[in-house]
């Protein structure tokens, strides 16, 4: 794919951030899209939310869990960039910034230290991690009915929203066996999920070895102080405002967002 095309896609995609707008799937009007055309329009998309004052915070890894790649029909985990602009407390403003909503539980990392793959294991992982928190990631597209495939999503910064995390819920992954840890999720009073680190490839920390890894190959760091949010345990759940959800990590403690 040309850079012009490129840049085309990604002013759309940017466009319809803005205006909340859906735009038809990138695989439909551009066949031929690759998944590498798909990060180079990833990251122009990027480039586009720092120069209007965008900050990054972190990076997300995306599709981890079978339960997600089954809803999304989407078959291989992805990433995109956190800015500050995504993250937010216990209220959600989601009826001013998106368009079509789904929440999901998941765990957040915050680093103490940089990670450059290639190479990086699980041990580097947990070195380099302050603390993980309970966490939601309420995920969004910007593609029409969420007709994705791995291209679209790979392209619209892997159907980043807006997430929260408690971060006075943290434990040490040196101390917890992440993928033993259960989840549930608490939707308007009723328990909708459950699930297990062990749904995210195995182990969260598998996760963001990967995440590590796979940013190397484009000379991208994780690095002290990025938020990571190392992908879903639970089905996604679309919400709307007024809903209240709450995610519960068992043995380490909760999260709750209300929607407006």
């Amino acid at each position: 794919m040309d850079q012009q095309t490129v840049n085309t896609i990604a002013g759309q995609l940017h466009d319809a951030l803005i205006n909340r707008r859906v735009i038809d799937p990138i695989t439909d009007t551009h066949a031929d899209v690759s998944i590498p055309d798909a990060y180079r329009i990833s990251l122009k998309f990027l480039e586009q939310r720092l120069a209007a004052g965008e900050r990054i915070i972190g990076k997300k890894i995306g599709v981890t869990s079978a339960a997600v790649m089954d809803m999304l029909n989407v078959h291989q985990p992805d990433f995109g960039f956190l800015t500050d602009a995504m993250q937010f407390g216990s209220e959600m403003p989601i009826s001013q910034l998106l368009i079509q909503p789904r929440a999901e539980g998941e765990l957040a990392f915050r680093l103490g230290g940089t990670l450059q793959g290639p190479g990086i294991t699980e041990a580097d992982v947990i070195a380099a991690t302050e603390a993980v928190f309970p966490c939601f990631e309420v995920v969004d597209s910007r593609i029409e009915s969420w007709r994705i495939k791995i291209q679209d999503t790979v392209a619209d910064n892997a159907s980043c929203g807006l997430f929260a995390y408690n971060d006075s819920a943290g434990i040490n992954p040196s101390a917890t066996d992440l993928a033993a840890l259960s989840m549930e999720v608490e939707k308007n009073g009723t328990v909708i999920s459950t699930g297990k680190g062990s749904a995210a490839m195995g182990n969260p920390i598998t996760c963001v070895a990967w995440l590590a890894n796979t940013l190397g190959e484009f000379g991208i760091s994780l690095d002290a102080g990025d938020i990571i949010l190392s992908g879903s345990l639970v089905p996604l759940e679309p919400v709307v405002p007024g809903d209240v959800m709450t995610v519960r990590v068992l043995g380490v403690g909760e999260c709750t967002v209300n929607f407006t």
